[in-house]
């Protein structure tokens, strides 16, 4: 009985505590309620109310090319220092990232690889409507703003433009993003730095990267990449237009393989089949013999390797010259390399601002030259790799390791990341190539490195029409699909030399990055055919 006494008092101890809890709870839940239903009826009361800045935000109508809207002064952001305490101006760009709070919207403006800060606080010209408007605005959309450029006291260390801010007026999106987008900006532009200890592990893999191209190539290092590699074409041709070269177009579909061999793509031609070039090698030559004297061009190559490594693609960008000479091929080597030379400090002296940027997220050291360029026989790069420790055949190509290993050792002993191999085996170069006089083993052939990485091959080619023949046969050319190439050289062609350039795998070799299809703006590899 006093057992059942104890359990009673007990029980009745624990259901007084449970109600006291209960209670508490239910008064709190109310006042939560309540409160919850007076900022609703304040922001309803909110809405509601006369909107005083309206007509200066919202969607604006698809631009058809309607009106040309002259009289909006649109200014680029990163001339908006100029602007500061100067009037409105008007702003296109993309939302880079936005923020709400309270009365206030913190909205970042990008324009390429610029940006800016924008404020937007309720007052006499901004509504709470126009606030919560443009806190709502989708990344990545396209918008028009009109604002003050107002200096700020300390930097805006996440923007460009640190030292102002745009003080919003007007508002309109251009183009509206998806609201859910398969990467994220800020993701990936993040540091790839192996060093960068407090670096968030955010990655985008390379293949989310290819599949979303657009999305990815507003990064503010691939902005800089593409025009790095817009400055080595045009410095390509400025160079070489200055020394008197001509530019030329060659035919991509040919009724020959171009370089002989397996590596090539055969395409329907009405009736009969066709090939991608793999060089337009053969029409430099043409043009030559045509008296043209010098010539480069710059266009689409294709190569049918099944090669899925960090250098090889199936279709890239050749800077192709081809020049004649007095007696010695040398003559064109020379000029070929000095080329580089004027190209690597010309991206070395325009271009500092965009190999910055794209030192932002990847890891960039100086590109070393030297000037004139270092040149090497290829019989000295192999007891070179030799004394490494190599096992390499005289007349044997060098593979990709070794070239690498090659390249480590040329910096390590000259201080340079870029040379010339000259004088290759004959073996391992195309029917075209000048064997060379003094040793029929080699040839008058040369490649040219970066970083331990081939980016030139070129020769002196055979310019006697049965020479010529002789050697394609050699290399069981089907002569009669090259007629009117060997044709072209009866008529008298001068002895002749050139190469053919990789861009893409120059830039990507003068930036030390790790793979050619960061330099791609739409690779094609063995495994991707799109976007």
């Amino acid at each position: 009985m006093v057992e059942d006494k104890e359990n009673v008092a007990n029980g009745e101890q624990v259901s007084k505590k449970g109600a006291k809890k209960l209670a508490k709870a239910a008064k709190k839940a109310e006042q939560k309620a309540e409160t919850a239903s007076a900022v609703a009826a304040n922001n309803a009361a909110g809405d509601s109310a006369e909107d005083h800045a309206a007509g200066k935000y919202g969607l604006s109508e698809m631009i058809q090319s309607k009106d040309k809207r002259s009289e909006r002064n649109f200014v680029p952001v990163s001339e908006l220092s100029g602007q500061v305490a100067k009037g409105l101006v008007w702003v296109r760009g993309r939302v880079h990232t936005s923020r709400s709070k309270g009365k206030q919207c913190f909205l970042i403006l990008r324009q390429q690889s610029s940006t800016v800060q924008c404020i937007l606080a309720v007052g006499d010209v901004i509504s709470k409507q126009m606030v919560k408007f443009a806190g709502n605005i989708p990344k990545e959309s396209i918008i028009d703003i009109q604002a003050k450029a107002v200096a700020v006291s300390s930097k805006i260390e996440s923007c460009t433009e640190q030292s102002l801010e745009l003080s919003v007026e007007q508002i309109f999106v251009i183009s509206q993003a998806k609201a859910q987008l398969p990467l994220q900006i800020e993701d990936a532009s993040r540091p790839e730095l192996a060093d960068d200890a407090e670096g968030l592990n955010i990655r985008v893999n390379q293949d989310t990267r290819l599949d979303n191209r657009v999305l990815d190539l507003r990064t503010p290092a691939n902005q800089a990449i593409f025009r790095l590699e817009a400055g080595v074409c045009r410095l390509f041709r400025d160079i070489l237009t200055e020394k008197g070269f001509t530019e030329i177009h060659t035919p991509k579909i040919i009724s020959a393989a171009s370089e002989g061999g397996a590596n090539v793509f055969t395409v329907s031609y009405f009736k009969d089949s066709a090939y991608l070039a793999q060089s337009p090698q053969l029409y430099k030559q043409m043009a030559i013999a045509a008296d043209f004297d010098k010539v480069y061009t710059v266009g689409a190559v294709f190569r049918a390797e099944d090669s899925n490594t960090h250098r090889h693609l199936t279709e890239f960008v050749g800077l192709d010259l081809e020049m004649a000479f007095k007696y010695h091929y040398h003559e064109v080597l020379h000029t070929i390399g000095n080329t580089f030379t004027a190209i690597f400090k010309g991206l070395r002296d325009k271009y500092a601002r965009e190999i910055e940027s794209v030192g932002q997220q990847y890891k960039v050291d100086a590109f070393k030259f030297l000037e004139p360029p270092l040149i090497l026989q290829f019989a000295d790069g192999v007891a070179m790799l030799r004394e490494a420790g190599v096992e390499t055949g005289d007349e044997e190509d060098l593979s990709t390791p070794n070239e690498k290993l090659l390249g480590r050792l040329v910096k390590a002993k000259y201080d340079t990341d870029f040379y010339i191999l000259d004088k290759f085996p004959l073996a391992i170069r195309p029917f075209y190539t000048m064997p060379d006089p003094n040793n029929p083993v080699y040839s008058n052939s040369y490649d040219m490195f970066m970083r331990g990485e081939e980016i030139l091959s070129g020769a002196q080619r055979i310019h006697d029409p049965e020479y010529l023949i002789e050697r394609a046969k050699h290399h069981g050319i089907d002569t009669s699909k090259i007629a009117a190439y060997i044709e072209s050289f009866r008529y008298g062609c001068p002895p002749h030399a050139g190469g053919g350039i990789g861009m893409e795998r120059v830039v990507m070799l003068y930036l030390g990055l790790d793979n050619i299809r960061k330099t791609s703006m739409f690779p094609r590899d063995p495994k991707r055919l799109t976007p």
